[in-house]
């Protein structure tokens, strides 16, 4: 995904787009909805030689406003002009899932539009493209992953200077790294949880009503049986009632799908490149939705109608009154399905109480850092610079600009920021003094700054000092190292004058920093290497500009983006944004799973009450006779309270020795996104059951003080 300006030079307009081969659209098998694809001889690898462009339907109606001529013009793109050939179908967003690609470009255009040299097209040590491949009819995944193996060790031997280590494999698109996939797998595994979860409680719920209903109806569908009425016709009207009931209710739920879907974008994080969920109700969720509808009409229709088939004629007849009576089979069914609700709401409890206290575990940790007050811009370079040279003065010239600025209180840039998806780098490092196992990889991450950098981020030197502007390319080539660095491979010494091998060239330690966060907040310490911006560089084709302001960065924002325009147009549309944001961006995992997980425990513990309370009155209605007897023999009403509760304490004992297994189960699937906290941690564990127990008597309780409200003799009198 490569950023991309597009427009009139002074009011250019941000795209992101992707480097394709001439083969791309018709390995996809994706036709233009308007002129063409790429050409054959538009496949090679002759930089600049094929100046033309595919753009997104999107690009056309919201650019050109949907302008049926444009194919064949040129648009400017990056200080060049393309032209273009195609416009792609309106469903077609690129091959990197998530994400809407706006405009398609050649790789043989890469040297020239991005300032990147040949190397990119000539290297056979570059490893910046992925291969999208389409399988022959009958070929398995598996046959063609082997072979593409085979392929990469023939590689590593032929040529083994660019090559030797080098893998290779074959995957599902789905499964690449690449798109939106490693960063909504995990939110959106926590989502279907908690949607089965909550699946299963509502069937639970609603099964045990059906119960209720059908044993009210016992005496009338016994009536039926004797009548000549089939017991398997009685079965399948039970079932389409309950397939109606769910039925109604999938058309609620798709309704409130439609309406609400969008709201599911509050799970991403901030990014900068355009991302493109689609929420709308096609075939897949409609058929998904059936699929549901059927299961939950079985789920909470089929151990009703069951139950009401098998009842005894006889049984039935001998009711006299206004409704059936329960038998010991579905008293225990009953009981069996309020249990279950027990323990799915302790899970979705403790799962929220874990996930609530490792949220607020992971803001508490310090970044290493000061995020208040600094703005954040990044800056492609290669979009408007033509070279290192270029990329370089621009930079300068910016920072002295807004050094001026009165609101600013100091500033700097660097090639890689704190806690930002995908970003940073690794560097080959060989430590003077330091012998590596036989295993050990020497790679550390790494990151070019600029003078200022620690100031103005507020990450203390400890020993030695920062960089300067005397540290050019014509001194000697220095290096900061942080805490950890220090510690692996100097053994805890002063590393100040030490010497270190970065990729090749021998760098001095001149400074110690502080431990901070690289790329995510709960990492654990990991060593890093700070280079010099003007000696390392080389013209990096993005850079991250951090200001510090004196007051609130908010305010600042407009005036960034006036001195970078006044630099250079094309820069005035850089995203600034507060990193305050960024820090807590990175946090969005435990956020949603927090989030959500608190829904849902507030939802499960209201079903759950509400099952409760349905069993125990309704038992409680059931056995009024038995109670108007039990006070006019002498019983206390706290007795009759007493054994209405008991029974509401032992479903809610045996759902909590269930749910407890189960949450500890199904929160060590989850523990890589635990921060300070343990699966089976007793605090939350403990004040999860103590709540739902309270709940769980307040439910009780209810229905036992009806009880002792029954008049003796009344009872005695109906008797």
């Amino acid at each position: 995904m490569n950023a991309f300006n597009v427009g009139p030079a002074e009011s250019p307009r941000r795209i992101y787009g992707e480097y394709v081969s001439g083969n791309y659209f018709a390995v996809l098998g994706v036709k233009p909805v308007r002129g063409r694809a790429f050409l054959p001889s538009e496949s090679g690898d002759n930089p600049g030689a094929s100046p033309v462009a595919v753009i997104s339907y999107r690009l056309w109606r919201s650019l050109f406003q949907g302008d049926p001529g444009v194919v064949g013009k040129t648009i400017r793109v990056n200080r060049y002009e393309l032209t273009v050939a195609g416009i792609a179908p309106e469903e077609f967003r690129g091959t990197m899932p998530g994400m809407a690609v706006e405009i398609w470009i050649p790789v043989s255009m890469a040297p020239l539009l991005n300032g990147q040299g040949d190397w990119l097209l000539e290297d056979r040590g570059v490893r910046q493209m992925w291969v999208t491949a389409r399988l022959k009819p009958g070929v398995a995944i598996e046959q063609a992953n082997a072979e593409v193996e085979a392929c990469s060790r023939h590689l590593a031997v032929e040529s083994p200077k660019t090559s030797e280590g080098f893998h290779a494999s074959l995957m599902p698109v789905w499964k690449a790294h690449l798109g939106m996939q490693s960063v909504l797998l995990e939110p959106l595994r926590i989502l279907m949880a908690v949607c089965f979860l909550l699946f299963l409680i509502v069937g639970a719920n609603v099964a045990n009503l059906q119960l209720a209903r059908a044993t009210a109806r016992r005496r009338e569908l016994s009536v039926r049986v004797a009548l000549g009425a089939g017991r398997w016709r009685l079965v399948r009207q039970l079932l389409t009632e309950s397939l109606l009931l769910s039925a109604m209710g999938a058309l609620a739920g798709v309704a409130l799908a439609a309406w609400l879907g969008r709201s599911l974008l509050w799970m991403l994080p901030p990014v900068e490149f355009p991302v493109k969920l689609d929420f709308s109700l096609n075939v897949d969720v409609l058929g998904f939705t059936v699929l549901l509808c059927c299961a939950c009409s079985l789920l909470t229709g089929l151990a009703p109608a069951v139950h009401s088939v098998r009842s005894s004629l006889v049984d039935a007849l001998k009711e006299g009154g206004r409704s059936g009576t329960p038998g010991a089979g579905q008293n225990r069914t009953r009981g069996l399905l309020v249990v279950s609700e027990v323990a799915l709401a302790l899970v979705a409890l403790v799962g929220t109480a874990l996930f609530v206290r490792s949220f607020q575990n992971a803001r508490a940790i310090h970044p290493g850092f000061d995020a208040g007050n600094v703005l954040f811009a990044q800056y492609h370079l290669d979009t408007f610079c033509q070279n290192a040279e270029q990329r370089a003065q621009f930079c300068y010239r910016l920072r002295d600009r807004i050094r001026e600025l009165p609101g600013t209180a100091a500033v700097s840039f660097a090639n890689s920021w704190p806690l930002a998806i995908g970003t940073g780098q690794r560097s080959n490092i060989q430590v003077e003094g330091y012998v590596p196992g036989p295993t050990e990889q020497m790679q550390v991450s790494s990151a070019t700054v600029a003078p200022g950098f620690f100031d103005t981020m507020r990450i203390p030197v400890l020993e030695g000092r920062d960089f300067t502007e005397r540290d050019d390319p014509d001194s000697p080539t220095v290096a900061l190292v942080n805490q950890t660095f220090a510690r692996r491979y100097f053994r805890g010494g002063n590393p100040v004058g030490r010497r270190v091998l970065v990729d090749g060239g021998s760098s001095t330690v001149i400074g110690l920093v502080k431990d901070s966060k690289y790329y995510r907040l709960t990492e654990p310490p990991t060593p890093y290497l700070y280079l010099a911006y003007r000696q390392w560089h080389g013209g990096e084709f993005w850079t991250a500009f951090f200001i510090r302001t004196l007051g609130p960065a908010r305010g600042s924002i407009g005036a960034l983006r006036r001195e970078a325009a006044a630099i250079e147009p094309n820069a005035g549309v850089a995203d600034v944004v507060e990193f305050e944001e960024m820090v807590a961006g990175s946090l969005y995992a435990q956020r949603v799973a927090a989030a959500l997980l608190s829904v849902l425990g507030g939802v499960s513990l209201l079903l759950a009450a509400l099952g409760m309370y349905s069993v125990l009155a309704y038992a409680v209605s059931q056995r009024v006779h038995e109670f108007g007897i039990r006070l006019a023999l002498g019983a206390e009403p706290f007795d009759v309270v007493v054994l209405v509760l008991r029974r509401g304490i032992a479903m809610t004992v045996a759902g909590m020795v269930v749910g407890v297994v189960l949450a500890i189960a199904a929160m060590r699937m989850a523990a890589g996104l635990l921060v300070g906290v343990s699966p089976g941690d007793p605090v939350a564990i403990g004040g999860a059951a103590l709540f739902l127990g309270a709940i769980a008597m307040v439910a009780s309780y209810l229905p036992a003080r009806r009880a002792t409200k029954v008049d003796p003799t009344v009872m005695l009198r109906e008797v």
